[in-house]
């Protein structure tokens, strides 16, 4: 039986911007089901490897391929079946109601000319629900707060059922129930469809809950990726973040205080 390739995987990846180097010689890759967490210091260059694995900035050199398959290969469209992006912050250029801007996830699924389906509002419905806006169908996203703009965002994101999700801080903006109510869902994603999931974060703790590998990012080229209980050491984080970090384990859980 051939073995499939991995939903994503780069080859001698160097992401740069100007003369600062970010990312150099990575070589990763992500299979179906698996949940990598992206950490590092602000400026680290975190959202710009991310950018670059969506398709969305070329590399300085090296390739991103999905499911063996390069962006370029792929074209739009099949790329946007295969993976799913959230960006850490969005535009909205025009009045429209949840329910319309849910819809958007659907679109790679529709044909040149096509409209959305009943099944696409149920899905988009169902998908609402998961992010607990089910009664908000008809605001206008101009009146959503911060947090609401947020959950809108991941619920787009559902509907468009990718195989691969790319999420820039997915927790921005929520508070802290909201926080583990999305996370739980990638997570169900990834266990109960086979999804993919690589994610920025701020916070280690929540990287040892929900993913199964870190990718440590240092901002001057060097990056480390290994399980998290490899990852998530007082030692490299304290390195990480450049300041001393004391780790404390209990029940299974990590948790991480500045010292």
């Amino acid at each position: 039986m051939t073995t499939p390739p991995p939903l994503l995987q780069t080859r001698r990846l160097a992401v740069s911007i100007g003369q600062r180097i970010f990312c150099c010689d990575l070589d990763l890759s992500l299979h179906a089901g698996e949940r990598l967490a992206i950490l590092g210091r602000n400026g680290a260059g975190k959202s710009t490897l991310l950018s670059v694995l969506a398709g969305l900035r070329a590399p300085q050199h090296g390739e991103v391929l999905l499911k063996g398959a390069g962006y370029a290969e792929l074209g739009p469209r099949k790329s946007a079946l295969i993976r799913g992006w959230l960006p850490q912050s969005r535009g909205d250029a025009f009045a429209s109601t949840v329910l319309e801007t849910a819809l958007v996830g659907r679109h790679p699924h529709l044909d040149r000319w096509g409209w959305e389906s009943a099944k696409d509002a149920q899905i988009v419905r169902r998908a609402l629900a998961a992010v607990d806006l089910a009664e908000f169908e008809q605001r206008d996203i101009q009146t959503l707060s911060g947090g609401e703009r947020q959950r809108l965002a991941i619920a787009t994101l559902l509907a468009q059922q990718p195989e691969l999700f790319l999420l820039d801080e997915p927790v921005a903006y929520l508070d802290l129930k909201h926080q583990i109510a999305m996370l739980e869902l990638f997570a169900g994603a990834a266990r109960d469809c086979g999804a993919a999931v690589a994610m920025v974060l701020h916070e280690p703790a929540l990287a040892w809950r929900y993913c199964d590998r870190v990718l440590l990012v240092h901002g001057d080229g060097a990056t480390e990726c290994g399980p998290v209980r490899e990852m998530l050491t007082a030692d490299k984080l304290s390195a990480l973040y450049d300041y001393p970090m004391l780790a404390l384990e209990r029940d299974g859980q990590l948790c991480l205080i500045p010292q």
